[in-house]
């Protein structure tokens, strides 16, 4: 079976509010593609073992970096995704 992020694909929003001064976090996508200058073209299973990231049968995770435009603070969110 084959699982997607619902924010790598456009198919969700999220509003993180930033809990260092309250204000509302932009996305800057996954965590894995901040590695390197190639991570973006890298299996995503395989980055995710990479970054310690474990997807047993039940548990599918992508996690996504969001950075405060204000304060410059950043937080890793993890959204859960969904079944194609």
């Amino acid at each position: 079976m084959e699982y997607v992020c619902p924010l790598c694909n456009g198919l969700k929003m999220v509003d993180i509010t930033c809990p260092q001064c309250q204000s509302n976090m932009e996305d800057r996508g996954k965590v894995m593609d901040l590695f390197d200058d190639y991570s973006p073209y890298i299996e995503i299973e395989g980055l995710k073992q990479i970054d310690g990231i474990q997807n047993d049968k039940q548990n599918h995770e992508c996690p996504h970096i969001f950075v405060c435009s204000e304060c410059g603070k950043d937080v890793m969110h993890i959204v859960k995704e969904w079944r194609k």
